[in-house]
């Protein structure tokens, strides 16, 4: 990956150049801050570190590698929802930095943006690497510098500025931003400066369920399932899709997200409750009772009657609900097909485990948001010390939600950063 790699640079020490900041992080949000303050203000000397050898590796891996930028959702009370932790801290700055403020810049940028039918919103060129040669040739024209596998080691405020120890040199800066992602060692620099850290705990991941009913359904899918944790709150709808190892789409990964901190106490053995029709059970009940008279002759297993459900899996649920493989609608009894309406609507999987869903590794956790004035995206603790992107306790569900996160604290901050003092 082209990247902008200076480890050898010496930056002279504050007394010999004013207007230092260090963005700590090579990643979307440390980029997006930098290329933005320093566009608001000229003057700024600004320095990216980044601990490894390249730079934005998780816009390049995002979106199956096109970088899903953002999502279709233009109202901040209704955007808000898509985050877990977060909900209430980001409803101010989605006001002052939106979704349709990402499509006009990048637009301005001339990276034109997409919007999908399931309201993904990825580059028109359907590769991340537009993203990157973005902001690559932004730092550049800029003169912003990067400085690669130069990781932090030490952070201190000596007087009125922060000393930051790296492996290759030191630096005094005026202000630093921590956009370094989930990254336990920087979150343990942070607690030396009093930040309380919320344990991190994965979001975002697929339930392993080992079950006769999905064994080798690898790939079938159902438009609008509802799933539920038992014996909790939380619940989820939305596209349900069968995996080797269990459950995973929007439905499973949403849930996931909501229910991060709970499932991590349970130590990830739960029982998930399904609906494959998001239909309720009475409702259902009926559909198969007028079956039993409409299709008296033909025999349970053949056909699905629910569009929405596959052959093979029809065929899982009505075996589940002991019925015959021969046995005819007529034939049933109504206790079987009330058995078949549970399973339809509310069969209980047992999960143990989980899997991390592809390459977006989300986690719950980092500082705590109490802690942070998101007027500024500053610590409230220390002055000119700022926090933007996954190092914050904010995450999200899958579809853009999370890098609108990093463009939104990254703009606000850049405000702030700007600022003459």
């Amino acid at each position: 990956m082209k990247n902008n790699k200076n480890t050898d640079a010496q930056i002279p020490p504050l007394e010999d150049k004013r207007g230092l900041v260090i963005i700590i992080g090579g990643g979307a949000a440390g980029y997006f801050t930098a290329i933005n303050a320093k566009e608001m203000n000229p003057n700024l000397e600004i320095v990216i570190l980044e601990k490894s050898k390249d730079v934005l590796q998780k816009v390049k891996i995002s979106g199956g590698g096109r970088c899903n930028v953002t999502h279709a959702c233009f109202e901040p009370k209704e955007l808000v929802k898509f985050y877990p932790r977060g909900e209430k801290e980001l409803l101010g700055p989605f006001h002052q930095f939106m979704t349709g403020d990402t499509f006009e810049w990048f637009e301005n940028r001339r990276v034109p943006l997409k919007i999908e039918d399931d309201n993904r919103i990825f580059p028109e060129a359907n590769t991340s690497q537009a993203i990157i040669d973005c902001f690559q040739k932004a730092v550049d024209n800029l003169g912003i510098k990067v400085l690669t596998n130069c990781g932090v080691n030490e952070i201190y405020q000596q007087e009125n500025h922060w000393v930051i120890n790296t492996k290759n040199q030191d630096f005094i800066a005026d202000k630093v931003v921590f956009a370094a992602g989930s990254s336990k060692l920087i979150w343990e620099l942070c607690e030396t400066l009093n930040h309380t850290i919320i344990e991190p705990v994965p979001s975002l991941f697929t339930f392993n369920i080992k079950d006769s009913r999905l064994i080798d359904l690898l790939g079938i899918s159902v438009p609008n399932a509802t799933v539920k944790i038992v014996n909790s709150t939380f619940e989820a709808s939305g596209p349900l899709l069968i995996t080797h190892w269990g459950m995973s789409g929007p439905a499973v990964l949403k849930l996931s997200a909501f229910g991060a901190r709970f499932l991590a106490s349970k130590n990830y053995q739960y029982n998930v409750e399904v609906n494959w029709l998001s239909k309720s059970t009475l409702l259902v009940f009926g559909i198969l009772q007028n079956l039993k008279k409409a299709e008296a002759r033909k025999t349970v297993l053949l056909k699905s009657p629910f569009p929405e459900i596959s052959k093979r899996l029809w065929e899982r649920l009505v075996m589940a609900a002991t019925i015959r493989e021969t046995q005819n609608w007529a034939d049933t009894t109504n206790l079987q097909l009330e058995n078949l309406a549970n399973q339809l609507t509310k069969g209980i999987y047992n999960a143990n485990g989980k899997t991390t869903f592809k390459d977006e590794f989300v986690t719950a956790g980092g500082i705590d948001l109490k802690e942070i004035d998101f007027k500024r995206f500053e610590s409230k603790l220390h002055k000119n010390l700022f926090f933007v992107g996954e190092i914050l306790n904010i995450d999200a569900v899958t579809g853009g939600f999370n890098f609108q996160n990093a463009w939104t604290g990254g703009y606000i901050c850049a405000q702030a950063l700007a600022e003459n003092e």
